[in-house]
């Protein structure tokens, strides 16, 4: 790569995704890489009524981006990893994950709430399939309503409403650096593989763009991400439904749990693994055969098969 060239960082035009974007510029600029932002609409962007896993489409916030890669209008993209599907279009690879923040759900609460009495019934507002059916596991007695929109969109809709609280994940909190809410963190609950991660994509020919995003990249990160995706590749099949993984480091030992919670809410399916250095880079297979072996694949034939489920 000529050292003149300017690398087009590809972003949606939301808060969050503007503020991950600048993160992967700053990291550039640290390396003597320059880099301009353009922004792009995504799909999942112009319809914020419609619940994410009625939507029917897979990549929902990555597929304008994809295009605008293939048509060469940007170098790379940056995406909240979560959102990456599993299967890149043709032409793309995926080519740096930046450092993990939290990797798991808060529970936002109304401001005029105090601490929430979980005994008792109760309504949570979440856009995320996975976070509805985990909660209703836990608490069958609770309900849940959708909610749809950027993360001040959310939270206004939170104060106007009779909620006890809304679902989101932490990482988003922190990035933006909201305080005017007070949440409590869930870390029983398991969050999509990958979230709270940045990852960045790329042409599969364009070398010298993925040298520089090897160089920003963060290896545990990328490491367990990668277990966690693989996971998820390995229960999808043809049938799509809310995964839940998260892998992470405890000394180097490489700690994993997975679950899938049935269309209902009533059952849920849980695998727990250790993996020692050596094995990592089948991690998310062992720990996919594993859960299958146990009953999953029941559950996951509770989902309609033709649905593509994004979580958010």
């Amino acid at each position: 790569m000529s050292s003149h060239r300017v690398l087009r960082i590809g972003t949606r035009r939301s808060a969050l995704a503007m503020h991950q974007s600048l993160a992967v510029q700053e990291a550039l600029r640290q390396t003597g890489t320059e880099s301009t932002l353009v922004e792009i609409d995504a799909e999942g962007d112009q319809d914020a009524v419609t619940p994410l896993y009625e939507m029917g489409i897979q990549g929902v916030f990555t597929r304008s981006l994809d295009q605008a890669l293939l048509n060469n209008r940007i170098d790379i993209a940056v995406h909240s990893l979560k959102d990456v599907p599993t299967r890149l279009a043709h032409g793309l690879v995926h080519c740096g994950t930046m450092e993990r923040e939290s990797a798991f759900d808060c529970l936002v609460l109304h401001p005029s709430n105090g601490k929430p009495d979980y005994e008792r019934p109760m309504t949570v507002a979440t856009s995320s399939l996975r976070r509805k059916l985990q909660w209703a596991y836990r608490y069958p007695l609770h309900s849940s309503e959708n909610l749809r929109g950027n993360i001040h969109t959310r939270l206004g809709k939170l104060d106007a409403s009779d909620w006890s609280g809304i679902l989101m994940a932490h990482a988003a909190l922190i990035r933006l650096g909201i305080t005017s809410h007070q949440f409590e963190p869930l870390t029983w609950m398991v969050p999509a593989p990958a979230q709270g991660a940045v990852g960045i994509v790329c042409r599969g020919d364009d070398v010298p763009a993925q040298a520089l995003c090897c160089k920003i990249s963060h290896t545990p990160t990328e490491t367990c991400v990668r277990a966690e995706r693989t996971f998820m590749a390995a229960l999808h099949g043809g049938c799509a439904m809310p995964i839940a993984a998260h892998a992470c480091f405890d000394g180097e030992v490489l700690r994993f749990e997975g679950n899938v919670v049935s269309y209902d809410g009533r059952e849920m399916c849980t695998v727990r693994e250790e993996f020692v250095p050596g094995m990592f880079e089948h991690a998310g297979r062992k720990a996919a055969e594993k859960i299958l072996a146990s009953g999953a694949r029941d559950i996951i034939n509770t989902y309609p098969a033709e649905r593509n489920i994004s979580d958010d």
